[in-house]
């Protein structure tokens, strides 16, 4: 069964579609906190979504590509702003397909099954892990916060990596060492230090403050 994420401020057409969707056999949600659309597809994991153009805060060409940077999942846009220049800046942003309001709910449907069968193979499915907002893209190893792209070294990666699986735990630096000796880096407890405090100094300037946080004596914590 397909999950389908609804990104749509007008909650009649929203639910509208939801219950369509569920009348067809698939999975939805709809999306209530239009500042935290990226959050909610990391969570929800959708194989598809259905996207407004005109929405509360960021457009949904904003929206787009910062999807776009953590997955290749189709998206349908759905808007009654279908004008070319607003379809080709759809397609342009990563949109696979632009669907015209008012539309009618059969043509949507078929649309969706149509784009669906294009796709899987589940290629662009989402292979993340999110923490307090911060977004751990296992595929390229890049961390998302607010919009901002970071590149991770191999050891940033594997640190946050592991924090980040074992959020709200303490994790020692004798655990984390052996996460990295496993990825053939030699770690020793000085370089580990160096190790930490550059990843705190990236994650600071990104904009997240005290993420990494120290337990004395035990290790570290998210």
């Amino acid at each position: 069964m397909y999950r389908i994420l609804i990104i749509e401020d007008d909650a009649t057409i929203a639910n509208l579609i939801k219950e369509q969707l569920y009348k067809w056999g698939y999975t939805a949600e709809c999306v209530d906190d239009f500042q935290n659309i990226t959050k909610k597809v990391v969570d929800y994991e959708p194989q598809l979504i259905l996207l407004d153009i005109v929405l509360p805060f960021y457009n949904g060409f904003y929206w787009c590509g910062e999807i776009r940077k953590l997955s290749k999942l189709p998206i349908v846009f759905i808007s009654s702003a279908s004008d070319n220049m607003n379809i080709v800046m759809a397609m342009n942003m990563g949109g696979d397909d632009f669907i015209s309001k008012p539309f009618d709910i059969n043509v949507l449907i078929a649309k969706i099954q149509a784009v669906l069968r294009r796709t899987y193979s589940f290629a662009g499915q989402i292979n993340t892990i999110e923490h307090n907002g911060v977004i751990l893209n296992l595929t390229d190893a890049s961390l998302l916060f607010e919009g901002k792209r970071i590149e991770l070294t191999k050891n940033d990666f594997r640190i946050l990596e592991l924090l980040m699986e074992n959020a709200g735990k303490v994790v020692s630096r004798e655990d984390i060492m052996t996460r990295l000796w496993e990825s053939d880096s030699f770690i020793d407890d000085n370089t580990l230090t160096v190790n930490i405090a550059r990843l705190r100094k990236k994650l600071e300037d990104a904009g997240t403050k005290d993420f990494i946080k120290t337990k004395k004596g035990l290790g570290y914590n998210l």
